[in-house]
C-alpha cells in the first residue's frame, strides 16, 4: 500500500516546515507571531497557492487553503491543525495535521478534480500557549470564544503585549476577514498521539471518542516558619508536612478512582525554602483529567474534603485556586462511523481511545461535528526534539484522511 512518491513527499514536506524555527539540536521553536512563525505561515500560504488552493488569512493569523466545491454550497469541511510550537519542540506536533491536509487536498484535486462540497485545510495560528498565557487562540477565534478583550492585558516573558505582537506580524488591524465562522460542517484533525499506547499495542490509527476534561489548581498551604532545631514536632505548623500528606492522599485517591483518571503534581515551591527552617508556606500544582465530567468533579470534591481535614490536623490554612476548567468533549459518532468503516475496509489496525491531551478539536468539537485521529508516536515522546513518527505511519494517516475527505466531499 506504500507509495514511494507519497513517502518522499511526506518526508520532504515535514522537513520543509520544520526548517522554520529549526534549533541547533534538530528541534523547532516557533511561538506565535515571531518571525519564524510568520515565515512559516507565509511559506504555507505560498505552498497552498502552488498546489491549486485558494489561500487566505483571517484577522488573527489563521491560514486557510480552499478547494472549491462544485455545488456552490456555503458549508465547509475543514481539516488541519496548528503550526506554533513550544520552545525546542518537535517537528510533528500540530505540523503533521497541516502537512497531511496539504498533501490530501493536492492528491484529491489531482486524482478526482474539484469536490462537490468545499474542503479547506487550516494552519491554525496558535494552540500551545508557549509565548503568551493563552491557549487555543486560533481555534477559539474561529468559534468566537476568544476575542481582543481576552488579550488586552497579556504579555510575553519579555514584556511584549499580545496585541502589539499581533500587529507587528501584520494581523489584528482589520486587513483580513473576521475570524469568527459559522460555515463549518465538520472538522477533522489528524495528529500524532503524543503518547505510547498505539506503539505499544501495535495499532496504526487511534480513533478518538472523547477528549478528556481538565481541571488545574494551585494549592497554597500556610503554616508558620520556625527554627528546625528548637521547635518540637508536636508544636509545629509545618506547611510542607501538611502538603506532602495532601499530595500522597491525592495520588492514592487517583489510583483508586478510575483507570482513566490521571493526576499530576508537577510543581512545588516552599517558603522560605531554607534547610534549617520549618516551611511556613508550601505551594503546589494539581493537573487532573478524565473523560467524564461528573467523575472528575466528584474526585476533586472528595480530595479537597480530605485536604481540609489534613489542614486542620496540622493547624495550617488552605487556599485552593481553580484556574482551569476544560470540560470533556465528545467527538462525532457519525464521523467516527465513517472513519471506522474505511479503516475496516482498508484493513488498518486501530484502537478506539480517549485523548489525554488537549487539542484544537476540543474547541471546535463544541461547535461542529469533529473527528480526532492519531498516528503512533515513538516512545510517546512529544514537545521534544526527539519526537518521531515513522514515514510509514504518517503515510497511513494521510491515506486515511484522503479516504475520509473523499467520502464526505465527493
Amino acid at each position: 500500500m506504500r507509495s514511494p512518491a507519497l513517502s518522499e513527499q511526506i518526508e520532504e514536506t515535514v522537513e520543509w516546515l520544520a526548517s522554520f524555527g529549526k534549533t541547533d539540536n534538530n528541534g523547532v521553536t516557533r511561538p506565535l507571531y515571531t518571525d519564524d512563525w510568520l515565515f512559516a505561515q507565509k511559506a504555507v500560504e505560498q505552498r497552498m497557492n502552488e498546489i491549486g488552493l485558494n489561500a487566505y488569512f483571517d484577522d488573527v493569523g489563521n491560514l486557510f487553503g480552499r478547494l472549491e466545491g462544485t455545488l456552490k454550497e456555503e458549508g465547509v469541511i475543514l481539516t488541519g491543525s496548528h503550526i506554533d510550537t513550544v520552545v525546542n519542540g518537535g517537528k510533528y506536533d500540530g505540523a503533521y495535521g497541516v502537512v497531511a491536509g496539504l498533501i490530501a487536498l493536492q492528491y484529491l484535486k489531482e486524482e478526482y478534480g474539484y469536490p462537490k462540497k468545499n474542503i479547506e485545510v487550516v494552519s491554525l495560528c496558535e494552540e500551545e500557549g508557549s509565548r503568551f498565557p493563552m491557549t487555543y487562540w486560533g481555534s477559539g477565534s474561529i468559534v468566537g470564544i476568544k476575542s481582543v478583550e481576552d488579550i488586552q492585558n497579556l504579555k510575553d516573558s519579555k514584556g511584549t503585549p499580545f496585541f502589539e505582537a499581533m500587529k507587528q506580524a501584520g494581523f489584528g488591524q482589520g486587513k483580513y476577514r473576521n475570524s469568527k465562522r459559522n460555515d463549518l460542517n465538520c472538522f477533522i484533525e489528524l495528529h500524532v498521539e503524543q503518547g505510547q499506547v498505539l506503539e505499544l499495542e501495535g495499532k496504526s490509527i487511534g480513533l478518538v471518542s472523547h477528549i478528556v476534561g481538565q481541571k488545574r489548581f494551585t494549592i497554597t498551604v500556610t503554616g508558620e516558619s520556625n527554627h528546625a532545631g528548637t521547635t518540637p514536632m508536636n508544636y509545629r505548623k509545618d506547611a510542607m508536612h501538611a502538603a506532602t500528606e495532601m499530595i500522597y492522599s491525592l495520588l492514592q485517591k487517583a489510583k483508586e478512582t478510575s483507570p482513566d483518571l490521571v493526576c499530576t503534581v508537577g510543581q512545588i515551591t516552599l517558603d522560605p525554602n531554607i534547610p534549617n527552617v520549618i516551611p511556613g508556606k508550601a505551594t503546589f500544582s494539581i493537573d487532573t483529567r478524565h473523560p467524564d465530567e461528573e467523575v472528575l468533579a466528584s474526585f476533586c470534591d472528595e480530595v479537597f474534603k480530605e485536604f481540609t481535614t489534613i489542614t486542620n490536623s496540622y493547624k495550617t490554612q488552605l487556599h485552593i485556586d481553580n484556574w482551569m476548567n476544560e470540560k470533556p468533549v465528545k467527538m462525532s459518532e457519525q464521523l467516527n462511523k465513517v472513519t471506522e468503516s474505511i479503516l475496516t475496509k482498508e484493513k488498518f489496525s486501530f484502537k478506539k481511545m480517549t485523548s489525554g491531551a488537549g487539542h484544537d478539536s476540543q474547541i471546535l468539537g463544541q461547535y461542529c461535528p469533529t473527528s480526532l485521529l492519531f498516528v503512533p508516536s515513538h516512545k510517546g515522546m512529544s514537545h521534544s526534539p526527539f519526537e518521531y513518527t515513522s514515514t510509514e505511519d504518517l503515510e497511513k494517516g494521510i491515506h486515511l484522511l484522503i479516504k475520509v475527505l473523499h467520502e464526505l466531499a465527493y
